[in-house]
């Protein structure tokens, strides 16, 4: 039974957030961020209506590596996110919000995208990965709305009861053996999510790991700087290596060195990152091979390597398939859709890191084309904060990872979710080596917005 919303308001805000140390990205190096926050309302069938929220770091160096000037990528991510919530309170369809998210996405994001390059001139056009993040924040929204209009958690209307769409019409398989029709994403989720998740600490290529990197400019706000400090105080199990990809020397030293770490502190799994910059796989078999024969511990402690090729996954089909001999070879900034996964697979591709900044309908429809098609999964972070958190964790929840989930907003902005802690707290603190997740809600994402005391700058849009 089909059980559609039609969207009725949208509004837009963008909190500024500073970062307590630097983030690097590529060759980017960040130290402030903009969330933007939507506010969506839905109305049912019979007339009731709903608030959802979503919310979404812009982050310039990932989704747009370029050496444009910063401040104008900056400003052209705000102004799209402004001109796709004035798109998407026009939007006038109606159905779930799986079924809204896809069809605004191919019906009118492209549309919009290309209108909105062609405004730019020489300025550079924007990618379809900073399109994409631009547009979660509303998709989530409105996932979050549909879930408080039937009073329920979100994850318990992606079936047959809510859909009038089943899987056949958003997918197409590679393998014979597999169809999506009269499939739907229950289907492919976890019945009983753990609230309980193992969590992935990023070491960023600016983190110093030993007292003789320090500079002396770190923070002194009682929290860590130096690696062995946070493992102690978090209970870190999980260490994922951002790497350079352009200098062997100095990545194999980073994983060597991180590896002896976590032989001193029994940590037991490593991912290594190499941040797109990659393009030829012996680069990274080199270093793989040279780990398992010279330190055979840490290199059994590396449970997968995350994308070390370059993202438009079209114009550089390489073939992977050497290295994912080797380790697990996971997708990240090149599955911008379930597409991409299956242009990835045929590569040599053996995982795909889901992320809900690439919208939470985007993401669902990846993690059934994959797990459909035997691929392993992972969530990855966007070093989300405050409510961009709580979504990012139930996938991850629903979605059967590889090991729990990535989550790194409370090493470069902790107080930025002061009062999403307040209410939440296990999913702002890492624990014993986990989040959890049992304070969150039984409506939508369980975000309990109500109950957080957050004062929102004035909204842009809406």
């Amino acid at each position: 039974m089909s059980k559609n919303a039609k969207i009725r308001e949208v509004a837009l805000h963008f909190i500024p957030v500073e970062m307590r140390v630097p983030l690097k990205f590529g060759a980017q190096v960040l130290d402030s961020v903009t969330c933007a926050r939507a506010r969506v309302v839905v109305e049912g069938e019979n007339g009731r209506t709903a608030e959802g929220w979503g919310e979404t770091p812009l982050s310039v160096a990932w989704v747009w590596p370029s050496t444009i000037d910063y401040e104008d990528r900056h400003d052209a991510l705000k102004q799209f996110t402004i001109n796709l919530a004035a798109a998407l309170n026009e939007f006038g369809e109606n159905g779930h919000p799986i079924e809204l998210g896809h069809d605004f996405i191919k019906y009118r994001l492209y549309q919009l995208q290309d209108e909105f390059n062609a405004t730019r001139s020489d300025e550079g056009a924007l990618p379809h990965l900073a399109a994409l993040v631009c547009f979660s924040l509303l998709d989530i929204a409105v996932h979050d709305a549909y879930g408080h209009l039937h009073e329920r958690p979100i994850y318990s209307t992606y079936n047959s009861e809510f859909l009038s769409r089943d899987l056949g019409s958003f997918l197409k398989p590679s393998a014979e053996q597999v169809s999506f029709d009269g499939v739907f994403p229950s289907d492919f989720l976890t019945y009983t999510p753990r609230l309980q998740l193992p969590v992935w600490h990023l070491v960023g290529g600016l983190d110093p790991i030993s007292e003789d990197e320090l500079t002396g400019d770190e923070p002194d706000d009682g929290y860590p700087v130096l690696l062995r400090d946070w493992i102690q105080q978090d209970g870190l199990d999980c260490l994922k290596i951002k790497l350079r990809g352009n200098d062997s020397k100095w990545d194999y030293d980073r994983v060597s060195k991180i590896g002896q770490i976590c032989k001193d502190k029994d940590v037991s799994w490593l991912t290594t990152d190499f941040n797109c910059t990659v393009t030829d796989p012996a680069y990274v078999n080199d270093i793989l091979d040279r780990l398992k024969i010279d330190d055979p511990v840490t290199y059994q402690k590396i449970l997968y390597v995350e994308q070390p090729f370059p993202y438009d996954l079209e114009a550089n089909q390489i073939d992977v398939r050497s290295v994912s001999a080797r380790k697990p070879l996971f997708m990240d900034e090149s599955a911008h859709d379930w597409k991409f996964v299956r242009m990835g697979r045929e590569l040599g591709w053996t995982g795909v890191a889901l992320k809900t900044c690439k919208t939470q309908t985007g993401a669902l429809l990846s993690l059934c084309w994959a797990k459909a098609h035997g691929m392993t999964l992972m969530v990855q972070d966007l070093t989300n904060p405050m409510l961009a958190q709580i979504p990012h964790f139930l996938l991850a929840a629903h979605a059967g990872t590889i090991m729990g989930v990535e989550s790194n907003g409370m090493q470069f902005y902790p107080e930025a979710s002061a009062p999403e802690r307040d209410i939440h707290p296990g999913l702002y603190r890492r624990q014993q080596g986990l989040l959890d997740g049992s304070t969150l809600s039984d409506r939508g994402f369980g975000y309990r917005v109500q109950e957080i005391a957050r004062t929102l700058p004035d909204p842009v849009y809406g």
